[in-house]
């Protein structure tokens, strides 16, 4: 695995771009940045980072080796001059970074940007005024079910759901809004705790309700021994739930979202699901990946990345990497979904943990 984590260089393109935002291949701008700011997580998640690969003697990242809050602004501002609008802040677990508020305000000061923030919100209750006072717009939670002995299993260190509840009611009084919470089904495992999360969460004490998007377990990584018939396909949870609370397909909020969107009837707000197993969504996606350590994917099912801190720490200027971002997307063909099969769900590709989800 350390092996699999060494980049590729990112050859210099010379003199800036126009400004015209690069478009790929596939005529995909790119649109979406997401950060993984460290590679650790409290939880051991059976299809993220299993204890039988993540366990207690991992050869996590050294400290030198992590961009600093400094590089990561920096870049943050080259990719916005590259046509990104959007950065999510993710890990491993983003809260267990020192410091992450001063983090947020540095990006918070770049115009126009929304920025965002996934986490397990283990640490959420009390971090969530500080992250909202710093600059942050929106967090979204990993929950996968509400039951407590479920969520024990599926996070596999005996963390209560009860303190993830806690976090998520914090940063809704914190105005982290709208918080969206991520369910990833795995068949077998949590799919009885699909209807549970729908109602719960339709029913904030807001009046608003939150939006659970359920995810399909996908072959990420080479370490959640991932197979096929533990998939549940997106269709039958917008079924089982419009059985009993009535839905309706409603528009993408921009293009190259990549969940679907269901309202309910009723008016109690809406759900999405992400299907990347059973509705590929490869030909609308816009998003780029910066690992802990500088490395760049294009894919979030990647089998390498590219050395951007390379280019970071040999004084190349702002114009010239960001001319080399843009052709390296120009040259982005990725759509692994489309090509999934039982060939390339064995390919050994980049861990989750390490360039976020």
């Amino acid at each position: 695995m350390l092996d699999a984590r060494r980049a590729a260089p990112i050859i210099s393109a010379g003199a800036a771009p126009s400004g015209v935002p690069a478009t790929d291949t596939r005529r995909r701008n790119m649109r979406d940045l997401r950060i993984s700011i460290t590679d650790r997580c409290n939880f051991r998640c059976i299809y993220c980072m299993p204890k039988t690969v993540f366990g207690r003697d991992y050869p996590f990242l050294p400290r030198d080796e992590l961009l600093s809050f400094e590089e990561i602004t920096r870049v943050a501002r080259i990719f916005v001059a590259q046509g990104v609008s959007k950065i999510r802040l993710t890990g491993g677990e983003p809260l267990l970074r020192r410091n992450i508020e001063r983090l947020i305000e540095m990006l918070a000061s770049i115009p126009g940007l929304e920025l965002t923030l996934t986490t397990n919100a283990s640490l959420l209750a009390k971090k969530a005024r500080s992250l909202r006072d710093a600059g942050l717009q929106r967090v979204t939670v990993s929950l996968d079910a509400l039951d407590d002995l479920t969520f024990r299993k599926m996070n596999d260190v005996d963390f209560p759901v009860a303190q993830v509840l806690e976090g998520i009611a914090a940063a809704e009084a914190a105005g982290l809004a709208p918080l969206k919470i991520n369910m990833v089904v795995k068949r077998g495992t949590n799919e009885h705790a699909i209807l549970p999360m729908a109602r719960h969460f339709r029913a904030s004490p807001s009046g608003a309700g939150h939006i659970v998007r359920f995810i399909e377990y996908m072959d990420v990584g080479s370490s959640n021994a991932w197979k096929l018939d533990e998939v549940m396909p997106s269709a039958d949870v917008v079924k089982l739930i419009d059985r009993e609370m009535p839905l309706e397909a409603i528009d993408p909020n921009y293009p190259g979202e990549v969940a679907e969107r269901w309202r309910y009837l009723d008016g109690g707000g809406e759900i999405g699901v992400i299907s990347s197993v059973t509705q590929a969504f490869c030909a609308s996606c816009t998003r780029i990946r910066l690992s802990t350590d500088g490395s760049l994917y294009t894919c979030l099912f990647a089998e390498r990345g590219h050395d951007l801190r390379g280019l970071l720490r040999a004084g190349q200027s702002d114009a010239e990497i960001g001319a080399a971002l843009g052709a390296l997307w120009s040259q982005r063909a990725d759509n692994y979904s489309e090509q999934r099969s039982a060939a390339t769900s064995a390919l050994k590709k980049i861990e989750m943990s390490y360039i976020g989800g």
